[in-house]
């Protein structure tokens, strides 16, 4: 459910109430919120600036370790200069064990060192996109019904060694099941076997949102392709680091993090 906290306004001098953003979704770690201001007003939020739309929409986001506070600042196409202090409310986070691993896929051999280097280069490289596209306002669906098997933020265990904490949201279901784009969006990367996510797919939201669905057991969709909210982009499988099928499916607004469960409602019945 959006979560809405106070915000403490700190409006500069010879400003006016009114011309602070309209700021609409999840003021936590891991939300992502929507913003509305004055056409042709530029935006800064966490030291860069944030792409504004030709009609005044713009997003945020805030990862799973984001800052108690964060100032917003804007620039009116009046020159007047603003600020507005966010308050971003902390999360608890669960530990989750994951056993059975090949011991390779938790400390990768150093000949494989170089291709997980590259292959994590592409995705980041994907992740810096900042289109002009408003695809992401399009909303979010499930992409794939089934068993939540793991949550954003969970810090993670993998044969008894401590790993990074888990950005993701994990479905479990019947191997070969469809997997839709919950998003409309541009796939900026499909691959059939990269070494931790397997068949993966990444999308192009626009505004620097992106998502990633890994583990696919096949994929189709080409680089390049627009799907809309709801296309099939591949199958359910075990592929990459995984103990059993399930969707890795995750979501960034550049570097932040985002936790995808905050955008979903109940997930529906069969």
């Amino acid at each position: 459910m959006p979560m809405w906290l106070v915000f403490c306004l700190l409006i500069w001098p010879g400003a006016a109430l009114a011309e602070a953003p309209a700021l609409k979704g999840n003021f936590v770690q891991g939300g992502l919120v929507y913003g509305q201001t004055k056409p042709g007003t530029k935006v800064e939020f966490d030291g860069r600036a944030v792409r504004v739309s030709e009609k005044g929409s713009f997003i945020i986001g805030f990862g799973r370790d984001f800052p108690g506070t964060a100032l917003l600042h804007w620039h009116g196409p009046d020159g007047t200069s603003h600020s507005e202090k966010l308050t971003i409310k902390a999360r608890k986070y669960k530990l989750q064990r994951i056993d059975g691993l090949p011991k390779k896929m938790v400390t990768p051999p150093p000949e494989v060192l170089t291709r997980i280097r590259r292959e994590n280069g592409a995705i980041a490289a994907v992740r810096r996109q900042d289109s002009p596209a408003l695809w992401h306002e399009s909303g979010f669906l499930w992409p794939l019904r089934g068993r939540i098997s793991g949550v954003y933020g969970s810090q993670r265990i993998l044969n008894g060694k401590p790993r990074r904490p888990h950005f993701g949201l994990d479905i479990a279901a019947k191997p070969g099941s469809p997997v839709h784009a919950s998003t409309d969006g541009m796939v900026a990367l499909a691959e059939r076997d990269l070494y931790y996510t397997g068949g993966t797919v990444m999308l192009d939201h626009g505004h620097g949102l992106t998502s990633v669905y890994s583990h696919l057991r096949s994929v189709t969709v080409r680089p390049g392709q627009f799907v809309r909210q709801g296309e099939q982009i591949g199958t359910l499988g075990a592929t990459g680091r995984a103990t059993g099928p399930h969707l890795d499916w995750r979501l960034n607004w550049f570097k932040q993090r985002l936790d995808p469960a905050l955008l979903l409602g109940p997930m529906p019945k069969n």
